[in-house]
């Protein structure tokens, strides 16, 4: 089912450099997406524009049909998606499962323990965590909360091979069994081969393609 739409994008940065040109796309609930392009092409811009955190120069950005411009984007970014950025977002004087907490009524150890952590771990403070238990954290809280998209900056890019996998087919599940819409951005082939559908970001058009 469509649930979060770009229609006739554009975006420019200082009025000069076109990053987004006339981008039109519909993502599905039930799928993991990934945007592949190397550092500068404008996906985090992308991904952005898709959370509400920045505005088009053209176009409108569209959740269950409604424009999220007219509709508020603080509600948007509140109600409607959550974010795993690269470099974690964690608040760092908190345990992972106060870091959770924050984002759902559902008791936090169990997703904590799904994602790898201890219950020892998840009552540590998370600057005592490694990069791959950080990142862990972070996307338990995505994953936590309510919201039906979940929008993932590099998830991987900081982590080794075997624990990138492991973050990969969390988020894959998350898409198949619980329903989400998942949209990673990402410069990694081997994150993008485990999408159900991959675009490539290239001189601000976006294309599908296939890693198979």
């Amino acid at each position: 089912m469509s649930i979060l739409e770009m229609k006739g994008v554009s975006y420019t940065y200082d009025h000069k450099r076109n990053v987004l040109k006339n981008v039109s796309i519909t993502f599905e609930t039930g799928k993991m997406y990934t945007i592949l392009g190397p550092s500068g092409c404008g996906k985090t811009t992308l991904l952005s524009l898709l959370g509400g955190l920045d505005s088009p120069a053209s176009g409108q950005i569209l959740y269950q049909g409604e424009d999220i411009a007219k509709t508020g984007l603080a509600q948007h970014r509140r109600g409607h998606v959550a974010f795993v950025f690269q470099n974690y977002n964690l608040i760092d004087y908190l345990t992972p499962m106060e870091n959770v907490a924050l984002t759902s009524k559902l008791p936090p150890l169990p997703i904590l323990e799904q994602l790898g952590l201890t219950p020892e771990e998840a009552r540590r403070n998370v600057l005592k965590l490694s990069g791959g238990q950080q990142q862990r954290v972070a996307i338990a809280r995505a994953l936590a909360s309510d919201a039906r998209v979940v929008l993932a900056d590099e998830p991987t890019g900081n982590l080794d091979e075997d624990t990138a996998a492991e973050i990969a087919a969390i988020l894959k599940e998350s898409a198949h069994k619980s329903g989400k819409c998942v949209i990673i951005v990402t410069h990694s082939n081997e994150l993008a081969k485990e999408a159900d559908i991959v675009f490539q970001l290239k001189k601000g058009e976006l294309q599908m393609i296939s890693l198979r």
